[in-house]
């Protein structure tokens, strides 16, 4: 499917993974002029891309950007059972081999290549980072799943009960937790789209998944001094489900050189969708303003890639 409005191009597809599983794809794409940059969405856990991070990417086309998401296994429109990751690897090699794929491209080599991670979204902009270290340009990280906060987790001794059994029962829908969608979103409107959005998972998370999840954020965590790249971190200081203070503890010890970090009194998890529309202006001219220093036009990669050889050249004299 294709449709064109506003200046803008939206399409979606659907492509096969390693493992056979149909996944759902799409990207929004300015018309009538060169895309200034590449920035590649990832959803949070039970969201998708093609209605919930709509408005997100139709503001940074808008901007000039290319815009590419894709809905992980179990979410959105891709197959698997809902709401169910069964290895958070998979999640990665399949955002990934996609992402590069588009990267590689012959219109796109020499465009600067983002990623914009919303949650657990944000866990898995930092994983793609450690995967591919210097292909990516920089991550916008919003409201990153570096760490799920406290009020969100069970009782540690629940936790290693259900840690056992998800090996067991994996796809049981059995971990206790708070509704999600209540403490996430400000706006009473928001809450009432995604509870209606048949594509967004609203059920219990499944065992398999929330070892997962877990998993990934201690993954994170002790390993947030090797995170490298040009990064913004956005965080709500009223945020009930990551923790804000381990944004600030990445943006503290980080190796990246170039790495800022934007905290919002009285806002919630939902920065992009979910806040009133005054709150939402402030941080996207936030990203924008971040984005533009770094990718305006005529910053492309192969500038990027020769001042970076004149660096290391500069050190090694």
């Amino acid at each position: 499917m294709a449709k064109e409005a506003g200046n803008i191009r939206y399409d979606e597809e659907f492509i096969l993974n390693s493992r056979g599983l149909k996944l759902f794809t799409c990207r929004w794409i300015p018309v009538n002029q060169e895309p200034k940059a590449l920035i590649f969405i990832c959803h949070g856990y039970a969201m998708e891309c093609s209605i919930t991070m709509n408005s997100t990417a139709n503001r940074l086309a808008k901007e000039g950007f290319a815009i590419y998401g894709i809905d992980y296994e179990g979410h959105g429109k891709s197959a698997g059972l809902d709401g169910y990751v069964d290895n958070m690897d998979n999640v990665i090699d399949d955002c990934s081999v996609h992402f590069t794929s588009i990267c590689e491209k012959e219109e796109n080599r020499k465009k600067m290549r983002y990623l914009l991670g919303e949650s657990m979204g944000g866990a898995v902009a930092l994983l793609l980072h450690r995967e591919k270290p210097e292909f990516w340009d920089g991550a916008i990280l919003v409201a990153p799943m570096c760490k799920i906060a406290e009020d969100m987790k069970p009782h540690p001794m629940v936790i290693s009960i259900l840690t056992k059994l998800s090996g067991y029962i994996p796809t049981w829908k059995i971990i206790p937790s708070k509704d999600i969608i209540d403490v996430a979103f400000k706006v009473p409107e928001v809450r009432q789209e995604i509870r209606s959005n048949p594509y967004c998972y609203k059920g219990r998370p499944r065992l398999k998944t929330g070892y997962e999840l877990l998993r990934a954020t201690m993954q994170i965590e002790q390993k947030l001094q090797e995170v490298s790249l040009p990064f913004l971190v956005l965080h709500g200081e009223d945020d009930k489900v990551t923790d804000k203070s381990v944004s600030k503890q990445l943006n503290d010890v980080a190796s990246s050189t170039d790495k800022t970090i934007k905290l919002y009194p009285g806002m919630w998890h939902g920065l992009l969708y979910g806040e009133p529309i005054e709150n939402i202006e402030v941080v996207f001219k936030d990203i924008i303003d971040w984005l533009e220093e770094r990718a305006g036009l005529g910053n492309t990669r192969l500038e990027r890639e020769l001042k970076q050889r004149n660096d290391d050249l500069s050190k090694s004299d």
